[in-house]
Parts: structure tokens; C-alpha cells; sequence
């Protein structure tokens, strides 16, 4: 599997990376939603995207709304992540995610569920 992280949090990246690639899963990392962009652009083969919404330079929520706005990855599903109000977000997120999780996290479960969004957008 491909997996997209995306977090300005340095040990958050640094924990879901060493989780995914311990199933040899790939990693891509960026560290806002602009650099994100740039990875989807070389290369948008993802089976899965996380996301914090809470970032510099472009946050998640607009992030997700240029993934879900792009014809070639707007079908890949995006998990986000926030320590803010997850019901806010649920309900004035123009374009909700396929998932929205709060912070703190259970990595064990974040993972968990990355892997049965990747499998169930396979099938």
C-alpha cells in the first residue's frame, strides 16, 4: 500500500511511518498541504491519504478540497485528524473527508483504519 502523510508534527510523522512501513507499506511525507500537492503531482498513485487540518502554509481542509477537486485523485480517501472541534469540522467542511478522527490519537487505530479505507477503494 501507499500511504500519504501529511503533518507539521515531526514525532506524528516519524511514529506513522515506522508503523506503515513495518507492514512494508510505502510512506510518502509532507509537512503541510503544500508540499503534499507536490508529492500528488510526481506521483498521485495513493491508495490512502492522512491528514492533520491544522498546518502552516495550507491547512487540510484545503487541502482535501484540491485532492477532491482533481479528477485524477478525488477518489483516493482522506483521513483527517485534528486536536480542534472534529463536530465543527464535520459540519462547515465544504467537502467532508472520508473519515475525520480526533486528536490525541491511537496510532495502532489510525493505521488500522487507513488500511480498511486502502482495501475497501480496491475492491
Amino acid at each position: 500500500m501507499r500511504v500519504l502523510v501529511v503533518d507539521d508534527n515531526a514525532l506524528h510523522l516519524l511514529i506513522l511511518r515506522k508503523i506503515f512501513e513495518k507492514s512494508a507499506d510505502t510512506v510518502v511525507i509532507a509537512n503541510n498541504g503544500k508540499e503534499a500537492l507536490d508529492e500528488l503531482r510526481k506521483n498521485p498513485g495513493f491508495n490512502v491519504i492522512l491528514t492533520d487540518i491544522m498546518m502552516p502554509e495550507m491547512d487540510g481542509i484545503e487541502f482535501l478540497s484540491e485532492v477532491k477537486g482533481n479528477s485524477i485523485t478525488h477518489s483516493i480517501p482522506v483521513i483527517g485528524f485534528t486536536a480542534g472541534d472534529v463536530d465543527y469540522y464535520r459540519q462547515k467542511t465544504p467537502i467532508p473527508f472520508d473519515t475525520l478522527v480526533p486528536k490525541p490519537i491511537d496510532f495502532w487505530e489510525l493505521y488500522n483504519l487507513a488500511k480498511a479505507k486502502a482495501t475497501a477503494g480496491l475492491n
